[in-house]
């Protein structure tokens, strides 16, 4: 840990300064996320690092998108990240996909680090897609760069439309942001149009979809989508 004494400091109150410290806590993360994208690359994987808070429906999107994606020919594996059980990861094994679990205790996100072990624990040979399903946070995450492609952001109808604007670093930081659960649009009064426009103030970057995993609305656009990245990243 570095502390620096800020330029702009000065004797308040009594004689106490103000200290501004700096500390190069993601230095070493950076470098191995570094080395982590070498070797996705190497592999051929597209790599998708998927964020939200909890409830979100994050295991249920990624249940029915694996399975439309193996059932495709896509060959998938899933990192799962959570504060304790294994029961997100046994999902998505039923669902098709090879799976991980790092199970964290009380940090409240995935580390580079983490994914690497898991990564050769799980063994990435064969694989097109891998897919990072990251402890339901929306702060934390929004520091901390696994290695992805791209990173996911889910927003859920019942979360509110003002979720961008509240948590503005992770949505800043996607490449695609997911508005979930839209079967539930009406009863949770979600205001659509209002959810849209800020995400776009927020987040201009990122492409949006709509989707539905229970109902299926918007899903094979989405698994359209993957699948035609994925072979992308094969040639």
């Amino acid at each position: 840990m570095e502390i620096i004494l800020a330029p702009e400091s000065h004797d308040i109150h009594g004689g106490r300064r103000v200290i501004q410290v700096q500390q190069g806590l993601l230095g070493k993360n950076n470098k191995l996320a570094g080395r982590n994208r070498e070797l996705f690359r190497e592999k051929g994987l597209l790599v998708l690092n998927v964020v939200s808070s909890p409830g979100s429906g994050k295991t249920a999107l990624l249940e029915r998108t694996l399975a439309a994606l193996a059932a495709s020919g896509v060959r998938c594996g899933v990192i799962v990240g959570d504060l304790a059980t294994d029961n997100d990861a046994c999902r998505l094994r039923r669902a098709g996909a090879r799976a991980a679990q790092i199970t964290t205790g009380n940090v409240c996100h995935l580390e580079a680090a983490m994914v690497e072990r898991a990564a050769s624990e799980m063994g990435l040979d064969g694989l097109d897609l891998l897919v990072i399903e990251n402890v339901g946070n929306l702060v934390c995450p929004a520091s901390y760069d696994l290695g992805e492609d791209l990173r996911v952001v889910l927003l859920s109808v019942t979360e509110g439309e003002d979720k961008p604007l509240k948590y503005p670093q992770i949505f800043k930081t996607a490449h695609i942001v997911m508005v979930s659960k839209t079967d539930l649009a009406g009863p949770a009064g979600f205001d659509r149009a209002a959810a849209l426009n800020n995400i776009r103030r927020v987040a201009p970057q990122a492409e949006v979809f709509e989707t539905s995993a229970r109902a299926g609305e918007g899903m094979e656009q989405w698994c359209a989508y993957l699948r035609d990245r994925t072979c992308c990243e094969r040639r």
